[in-house]
């Protein structure tokens, strides 16, 4: 397929242009996506603002990686799907061959394959993620429902590798979208949930999603000790979840989880941060830290199960939408306000 497209292209800190590229040339084992919807997401906020992504996109490049379309031209050796079909893109692919795929930890993989280009009219599918990672979207289910995969499937690792159960006290940090799906995923498996949140906003959606509690940083002085006293026998939480990306919220969690606890540093904090931590506490109250990265085709598909079994749903996220010509005036608002937790960019508006 030939001829022009609109596409995001990033070209730094908070330089994101839209303009006319080439459509991209479809290879073997490759697919065309028109995309239909592409969602904003924290990782994008930050990558926004920082002008880069040390793991994902290095500019100038087209832009975006949450995204659900039609697929528009199929390249040769494509097999199991065709032009037409509905489907959700992941936005990497692993190589199934290295040591961390063959130690189940495909997320870790050395050759992990990243694609961006969400925002954008279409966007080029390679070979590795058509293979492993791109899924048929059932007729009952949105695009903006299939395009949450991403986002969850993460999650849903995090919570796999921090060994939750039923019955836990699980404190989140943070009430962007990450924050509030690990309430949500936490309070369905039987969890008692404890939400430490900054914006009105987010306390709201932090009980809309589950949390038993919540704590706003805004309003107490001590947040730690807040949610120590909430916690069963006022022992500290049996897992703790950091969905923020700073240093100040990684110590807090060490200090609210409990002895024998587990704490989960998901939020990646800028490079080169440093975090000073108590050694004392971690050592004498045997403490666990786990840090979560990515997901893998095995969490992919339990996430697009819940989504399709509408145990998640979209509209307990996505906020608004705006057409792909907003996009820098809408990533400028989360800067600013976050309000908006997710706003779903309809390209060819």
């Amino acid at each position: 397929m030939n001829g022009e497209m609109t596409a995001a292209v990033l070209y730094g800190k908070e330089d994101v242009k839209i303009e006319r590229v080439p459509i991209p040339l479809v290879g073997d084992g490759e697919v065309l996506v028109k995309v239909q919807v592409a969602l904003t997401c924290g990782t994008d906020l930050k990558v926004y603002q920082r002008g880069y992504h040390a793991r994902m996109i290095v500019p100038p490049a087209l832009f975006g990686h949450e995204l659900a379309g039609v697929i528009e031209e199929v390249g040769p050796g494509v097999r199991g799907f065709k032009r037409g079909m509905r489907v959700v893109a992941l936005n990497s692919a692993p190589c199934k061959a290295c040591f961390y795929c063959s130690r189940h930890q495909e997320n870790l993989c050395e050759d992990l394959l990243f694609n961006n280009g969400a925002y954008a009219e279409y966007i080029r599918i390679p070979k590795r993620i058509v293979d492993l990672n791109l899924l048929a979207i059932p007729p009952d289910v949105t695009y903006e429902e299939a395009a949450m995969v991403e986002p969850l499937a993460c999650v849903l690792r995090g919570l796999h590798e921090t060994d939750v159960d039923s019955g836990d006290t699980v404190t989140v940090i943070g009430g962007g979208p990450i924050g509030l799906m690990f309430m949500q995923v936490a309070k369905a498996i039987g969890c008692n949930v404890i939400a430490v949140v900054k914006r009105d906003g987010q306390v709201t959606a932090a009980k809309h999603m589950g949390a038993h509690e919540v704590v706003q940083i805004t309003e107490e002085r001590d947040p730690v000790e807040v949610v120590r006293e909430l916690s069963p026998g006022k022992r500290g939480s049996d897992v703790v979840v950091e969905a923020v990306g700073r240093p100040e919220a990684w110590e807090w969690a060490i200090d609210m989880v409990r002895k024998g606890g587990t704490v989960n540093f998901f939020g990646g904090c800028a490079s080169g941060t440093k975090v000073q931590l108590d050694t004392n506490r971690l050592h004498y109250s045997g403490i666990t830290l786990r840090a979560t990265f990515h997901h893998t085709p095995e969490t992919v598909r339990k996430a697009f199960a819940l989504i399709t079994e509408r145990k998640v749903r979209s509209t307990d996220y996505i906020t608004g939408e705006a057409p792909l010509s907003r996009l820098q005036q809408v990533l400028h608002h989360m800067l600013d306000r976050n309000g908006d937790i997710k706003t779903a960019i309809i390209p060819g508006h």
